[in-house]
């Protein structure tokens, strides 16, 4: 990684997984509505190194691998 998302970037996908959520019917926000917002929010906030690139890891790969990480722990500690 040569940049990662900031501060900005939690809230903003906060709003608008808000916002999803809203739209949908829904008082909560789900593991569901993050996932769908994570690249289109944070695509542009992410850089990948030399070193990533040279290794065929771009962007999307990085967020889509944080965000099904994030999803398998949520699960396991709902089960757990």
């Amino acid at each position: 990684m040569q940049y990662g998302a900031s501060v900005r970037a939690t809230q903003f996908i906060t709003l608008a997984a808000k916002a999803r959520a809203l739209m949908q019917g829904r008082y909560h926000v789900t593991h569901e509505d993050v996932a769908s917002l994570a690249l289109p929010v944070m695509r542009h906030r992410v850089l990948t190194n030399y070193f990533a690139e040279s290794d065929g890891i771009d962007t999307d790969k990085v967020l889509t691998d944080l965000v099904k990480h994030l999803g398998a722990d949520s699960r396991q500690a709902r089960v757990g």
